[in-house]
């Protein structure tokens, strides 16, 4: 029953530079199968991807298995301590000039 916590293991050690970091625990309680995955800091990015779309694949997939083994599971990915993400530029309503209705009706080209 722990093919979901290999195969998680298997394509994320594929995917990492230090894939001696890779620890993968899986818990199953009464909402499923959780599996936690810790990896190095410098491999974070590689295991999220670009907006997501790496991890968001890896729960895909995930869920194809747990369906197959008639499971619910669900991917943790812990941030390793000391690593800093960039503070996003979160953009404002004041920020933006505001224009009125007759503006933006006039921007619109049809």
């Amino acid at each position: 029953m722990e093919q979901d916590a290999n195969f998680v293991e298997q394509v994320v050690k594929m995917l990492v530079d230090n894939p001696d970091d890779v620890k993968v625990e899986r818990v199953v309680d009464e909402m499923g199968v959780l599996i936690t995955l810790s990896v190095n800091q410098e491999d974070m990015g590689m295991v999220i991807g670009r907006e997501g779309s790496t991890a968001k694949a890896l729960r895909t997939l995930l869920r194809v298995v747990g369906a197959r083994n008639n499971a619910r599971v669900n991917l943790k990915i812990n941030e390793p301590e000391g690593s800093e993400r960039p503070k996003r530029k979160e953009k404002s309503f004041e920020e933006s000039p505001k224009k009125t209705l007759d503006e933006v009706v006039g921007d619109i080209e049809i």
